[in-house]
């Protein structure tokens, strides 16, 4: 390992700060503050904040020209109440570090101890820590900012701690890792009238049935291929609750998702199309936005080449993820592989391990170390 112990001691008390105080997606104000500060002491080159929102990143020039290698982490938490009787549980009240963002970023500021001791030879390497990845908006945010111009990697890396996977294993796999799905919001709006008299009304009651069971029909779920496609209706509220009026507004929230950003287009089409058939068919106005947007993530071959060899000579356990891989689950790292070869390894976090977004999960510590050598002798491949 290219820190010692104290340095990982202080790398784990700096994780688990960061896990007292959480931050939802694009409120990441003191946790983008507490790793700028922190990485002061690391030494960068250049530190560019306020990228993407609360994003920044931090770059270790090389003496001579090369590539440029960015490894990728995410500052936000969740709006889920953690029940844990850790120490270091969450302070803040409905909200936590429970899908492991906080044991990412200390990932990187590992790296960034190790590069301070020991930059690049060549090129640059460029530690992103990014904002607002459980929305969906945050990788977008960071490539529509005009500071990522200066940026523009070459590779660009990353990892999700993967619970369920023997701790400390990797899997890896080229192409399709992790599925495209976007939130569709449906509001159907007709006219309320007296319960007793629904004829007075324009009620959406009808439409909303059909749609509920005619929307989760699109979704075909089963093997992870071009053709998936899964539908999961998350809400609907019809009315007012209230014996005495005859409904004339009701919403549906339906998750949709696919492997592949082609197939979610075709989908879209097909629960578009019918939203307008019902509504028409009701007598209903309707209006359609989404929300919490993320495209496919696929690993490019190049970007595996490397971290495979990584793994291979920092002897870290790894296979190609068939059993686990892709996954259903929706990442926003994706768009990264528009501007580079990108790839993103998945990190087991033990077999028995709490589940990702369950209120009792933690990030295991031990994993710091881990991450960091797989990265760093990356870094070290392609920049010396």
């Amino acid at each position: 390992m290219f820190l010692n112990g104290g340095e990982l001691d202080e790398i784990t008390v700096f994780r688990r700060e960061l896990h007292r105080r959480p931050e939802l997606s694009g409120q990441e104000v003191e946790t983008a503050r507490t790793v700028t500060q922190a990485l002061r002491s690391r030494e960068p080159d250049a530190i560019v904040t306020n990228l993407g929102g609360h994003g920044l990143a931090a770059v270790y020039q090389g003496t001579a020209d090369g590539p440029t290698v960015m490894i990728r982490a995410e500052l936000d938490a969740l709006p889920i109440e953690e029940l844990s009787s850790l120490p270091h549980r969450s302070e803040i009240l409905g909200k936590g570090h429970l899908c492991g963002h906080d044991g990412h970023t200390a990932i990187l500021m590992a790296l960034a101890k190790g590069l301070s001791h020991r930059r690049p030879a060549r090129g640059r390497a460029i530690l992103l820590f990014q904002p607002a990845e459980e929305n969906g908006a945050g990788a977008a945010a960071v490539l529509a900012d005009p500071k990522f111009e200066t940026l523009k990697p070459d590779f660009v890396f990353s990892l999700h701690n993967f619970p369920g996977l023997p701790l400390g294993h990797v899997a890896l796999v080229e192409g399709p890792v992790n599925c495209a799905s976007r939130g569709m919001k449906i509001v159907l709006s007709g006219k309320t009238s007296h319960a007793s008299c629904p004829e007075d009304g324009i009620p959406p009651t009808f439409a909303v049935a059909r749609l509920l069971e005619e929307l989760t029909a699109l979704g075909a779920g089963g093997r992870l291929d071009a053709d998936f496609t899964l539908v999961t209706v998350t809400h609907a509220r019809l009315g007012e609750p209230a014996f005495g009026i005859s409904p004339g507004r009701a919403e549906i929230w339906a998750t949709l998702r696919t492997l592949t950003d082609a197939q979610m287009a075709a989908l879209v089409e097909s629960a578009e199309a019918l939203v307008h058939k019902h509504a028409e068919a009701g007598g209903l106005a309707s209006s359609i936005s989404y929300e919490d947007i993320f495209h496919q993530c696929s690993n490019a071959p190049e970007a595996v080449d490397e971290l495979r060899r990584a793994l291979a000579e920092e002897e870290i356990s790894h296979d190609k993820g068939a059993s686990t891989l892709p996954m259903n689950a929706s990442e926003d790292f994706g768009l990264f592989g528009r501007v580079a070869p990108s790839a993103m390894f998945f990190l087991g976090a033990g077999e028995n391990h709490p589940r990702l977004h369950n209120p009792d999960y933690d990030f295991p510590d031990a994993l710091i170390a881990v991450g960091a050598r797989a990265f760093m002798r990356t870094i070290r491949n392609l920049l010396g």
